[in-house]
């Protein structure tokens, strides 16, 4: 079970990260136009600014999703790594079970309820004129892949733990 979760996970990782390339790609030439449209027209166009912050919420959240699938986060990897082997096997069960919980009740939860809340009042963005609900949506998207990821991170803990036990260490 854990080598075909590992599979889907490489391949949405791989999917998750051609994704923000192309986001990065739209927000790096959306802020050239931004400045651009200010020095060359006089005026910015209205829609860059407000494009580009979403695209900068899509790719913090998405992004952070692949950083608890590379185990490049820095803030929960970082600290448990500066512990002994002994301890740091707990602290890591500990810190996954405590991203799941803020990733359920928080992002999927509670990005949910914005979600919904916001398409059902019909908000609207100024400039662009996309409804609310679409741009929050990356919350519950990115609650799911970090609880894919975080399940997939804890499933290699206990393994890697009861391989070091047995003596099955690679």
């Amino acid at each position: 079970m854990y080598l075909v979760l590992k599979k889907i996970t490489d391949g949405l990782t791989k999917i998750l990260q051609l994704l923000l390339i192309v986001a990065m790609t739209l927000l790096v030439f959306d802020v050239v136009w931004g400045v651009l449209t200010r020095y060359v027209g006089g005026e910015q166009a209205s829609w860059t600014e407000e494009l580009a912050r979403f695209l900068l919420i899509w790719v913090a959240l998405l992004g952070g999703a692949v950083a608890f699938e590379t185990k490049s986060h820095l803030g929960v990897d970082y600290f448990v790594g500066k512990f002994e082997q002994s301890v740091r096997r707990n602290l890591q069960l500990l810190s996954h079970v405590v991203v799941l919980f803020f990733a359920i009740s928080i992002f999927i939860v509670g990005g949910g309820r914005v979600v919904y809340d916001a398409l059902v009042l019909n908000q609207t963005t100024p400039a662009l004129g996309w409804k609310m609900g679409y741009i929050y949506l990356v919350i519950p998207i990115a609650g799911c892949f970090m609880v894919l990821f975080t399940i997939n991170n804890l499933l290699e803990t206990l393994r890697l733990s009861a391989d070091e036990e047995t003596g099955k260490v690679d």
